[in-house]
């Protein structure tokens, strides 16, 4: 377990900041102490500091996880977020949107929200912006990102793709063998 170098934290940072903006400062500088970014096996763990020096008691190799994980760095140098990262995503995200009860099953199974099952979104949203995908209960279901500005969804047909699916709370069951 290492700390993120420069250019991984600047990568990282400007995937976080299309959905939380300014906001990442929020998550390092919480009011219940500090918490930290830390690199294992090309995936990013977020955790106290606290936790971290605990960890430092077990070797790397013995290391599985600790903390939670926010993502993963791909061969290419791309950072992937997971969905693990929706909890702490949710409460600091700029735009949002909300689908509709029968349209959520269909976000949670992968697939993109459509215009007909869009239920509200947050105004002078722009188009290719990281939004985080609530249901009408305000309860976060996943994360994607804007494939129309909101100017644009008011007049398209209601069989258009506005948000493009990332990753939803259904990868947990989908994809249990392969989450850490």
């Amino acid at each position: 377990m290492r700390p993120l170098t420069d250019e991984e934290t600047k990568t990282m940072f400007e995937k976080l900041s299309k959905y939380i903006g300014e906001n990442i400062k929020l998550l390092v500088d919480r009011p219940d102490g500090t918490y930290c970014f830390r690199l294992q096996n090309d995936r990013v763990y977020y955790m106290s500091e606290k936790i971290l020096k605990l960890a430092t008691n077990i070797s790397r190799d013995k290391l599985v996880s600790v903390g939670t994980c926010f993502g993963k760095f791909t061969k290419t140098s791309k950072f992937r977020l997971h969905i693990t990262a929706l909890d702490f995503l949710a409460p600091y995200a700029k735009f949002k949107v909300w689908v509709k009860p029968g349209a959520e099953q269909s976000f949670l199974y992968g697939n993109h929200v459509l215009k007909s099952g869009l239920g509200r979104i947050t105004e002078n949203t722009m188009q290719y912006q990281g939004v985080v995908v609530y249901s009408m209960a305000d309860v976060p279901l996943g994360f994607g990102v804007a494939a129309k500005s909101t100017q644009e969804c008011r007049r398209v047909d209601p069989m258009s793709i506005v948000v493009f699916h990332q990753a939803d709370v259904g990868e947990f069951i989908r994809n249990e063998d392969t989450l850490t």
